[in-house]
């Protein structure tokens, strides 16, 4: 099925995206509706024939058979030997979800119970800041969602800490007052190196300027022995299972620091969104589905048609950090080079993700999406409404720069309609340099998602639309969405290496590049000291 679909590519030719709307009802037939919100892939180069042969790549692979046993919690995460129920987390319909012939429902409602009750207190007491400390998923969700959902804050302000530079920590302490902010430490194992060292360090801030750790500091964790050896106490200690994954972990105790922004009942809201989306991956048709829909656009894009890339452009400032989020969500799951039989995988993964909201990059980096020579397939996601009713002609000139990019990217500009523009300025060889410098290849795919408006339950529908996306991916590839060894080697030199970049131990055994950065290391350090 991958060679007729290559061998479909072979034969696009010359073929143009405009000229395929040239077929009646173009844009209807290649868009779907769900959960209020519209997905358009018009604007790429599929067609009937090729959507259908996608189609029936995700019926091989048994996306549907495999999308049931995720949601049953069989051990789908097999080289863990793990079940995948982050769906759980924002399960709240009262129907049980069985792991290992056990309801966990009642786990994960109490947890949510006691979330709720800690952060009803927390905002209406004298907590004016938070400072969520984790890193990974323990962060990049929180963040993210927390900017996304800024209209509805009526909490505490809150700041977030992840990188081990200890910039990261000293530039939030100083927004904050020792005792008046809360600490939430993010880690499941409580022993993940960047985020304690930021932990103890926020410690010490607290406790040497009039704050009280014992009381001003949460955990998200599931080590009850070394949250209390730390401090904390387990009343405030909030923990989920190791069938969650952190990079899909925001729906549970890793959004406390999303629910003491917003409260409780809009948190409901978030789960609520995220559970629609569930409901439809589960119950829609392949050909209606929209996470399977989005997945096969990625999978035309990146490994038939090679584009290396993926850009997701938000015209929406508050989704600023959700290109971020979805580099984790895709880059994580599917950067794998090895299949699930342990066989490398015949064709490339997982695509680049990288993307910053419009309209900032169309003064940056849209230079190169449509004049460079690399072809990158563009995600809009706009709004069809903003929250500032008093600034809707900003709103307005938002949207229309939202769709004339995408229409630009398809159409283009040839050298003849370039020339026409500058003919009164110039002629001869010069009107044909110029004119060059003026043409737009066009023909650059790009789909576009358009809501309602960003509030709770659309975020939460958009999370989850992508969740299951990148796991119809990782499906169809034959990979295992759901581990992450690629981070292990990393960590297990850094540790070996922190007593050399110390002074403590010598740095003997390792290559000479490494050894002549320990040394200017040392020695400029000394000489700052």
């Amino acid at each position: 099925m991958w060679e007729d679909l290559k061998l479909k590519a072979d034969e696009l030719g010359e073929r143009r995206i405009v000229d395929l709307f040239k077929t009646p009802m173009r844009a209807q037939h290649f868009s779907v509706t769900a959960c209020k919100m519209r997905f358009d892939y018009s604007k790429t180069l599929l067609d009937t024939e090729v959507t259908w042969q996608l189609l029936h790549l995700a019926d091989a692979a048994r996306v549907s058979s495999k999308a049931k046993a995720m949601f049953a919690g069989d051990p789908i995460n097999e080289t863990e030997g793990r079940a995948v129920l982050h769906t759980a987390l924002r399960n709240t319909s009262g129907v049980p979800v069985e792991l290992n012939g056990k309801d966990i429902m009642p786990e994960i409602t109490e947890t949510r119970t006691r979330m709720e009750a800690f952060a009803e207190d927390v905002r209406a007491g004298e907590i004016t800041d938070v400072i969520n400390i984790g890193i990974g998923g323990s962060d990049l969700g929180p963040a993210m969602a927390v900017r996304a959902l800024a209209p509805y804050h009526d909490g505490p302000r809150c700041h977030f800490v992840s990188n081990v530079d200890g910039a990261d920590i000293a530039d939030t302490l100083k927004l904050c007052d020792p005792q008046s902010t809360l600490v939430i430490v993010a880690s499941k194992t409580f022993t993940t190196i960047e985020t304690m060292t930021n932990a103890a360090t926020a410690k010490a801030w607290m406790k040497g300027n009039g704050g009280n750790p014992g009381l001003q500091f949460a955990a998200v964790s599931s080590s009850l022995e070394k949250t209390r050896e730390f401090g904390i106490h387990p009343s405030r200690v909030f923990s989920f299972g190791d069938y969650v994954g952190g990079r899909y972990s925001v729906w549970g105790p890793i959004g406390l620091s999303l629910m003491l922004a917003i409260g409780p009942e809009r948190f409901r809201q978030f789960l609520a969104g995220a559970r629609s989306m569930d409901n439809h991956f589960r119950e829609a048709p392949l050909a209606e589905n929209m996470p399977v829909l989005l997945a096969l656009v990625g999978i035309w894009h990146a490994q038939i048609l090679g584009y290396e890339t993926r850009a997701v452009l938000p015209y929406d400032d508050r989704l600023a950090r959700l290109p971020a989020y979805l580099q984790q969500l895709e880059m994580e799951s599917n950067g794998k080079r090895v299949a699930m039989d342990g066989a490398v995988v015949e064709v490339p993964t997982g695509p680049i993700v990288w993307g910053e909201p419009g309209t900032n990059g169309q003064h940056a980096f849209y230079q190169l999406i449509h004049q460079g020579s690399r072809i990158v397939p563009c995600e809009f996601l706009v709004a069809a409404r903003g929250h500032e009713e008093d600034l809707q002609h900003h709103h307005d000139l938002l949207l229309a720069n939202c769709f004339a990019q995408s229409e630009a990217l398809m159409v283009g500009r040839k050298f003849k309609e370039a020339k026409a523009k500058i003919s009164d300025y110039f002629n001869g060889v010069e009107l044909q340099r110029q004119a060059a410098h003026r043409v737009f290849p066009g023909n650059r795919p790009s789909t576009t998602l358009i809501y309602e408006q960003l509030d709770p339950e659309t975020l939460g529908k958009i999370i989850a639309l992508y969740e299951h996306r990148v796991f119809v991916e990782g499906v169809i590839l034959g990979i295992n969405s759901f581990d992450q060894w690629g981070v292990e080697l990393g960590k297990e030199l850094a540790t070996a290496l922190g007593p050399m970049v110390s002074g403590k131990a010598s740095a003997e055994e390792k290559d000479s590049s490494t050894q002549g950065l320990i040394d200017f290391a040392l020695r400029h350090r000394r000489a700052d000291a």
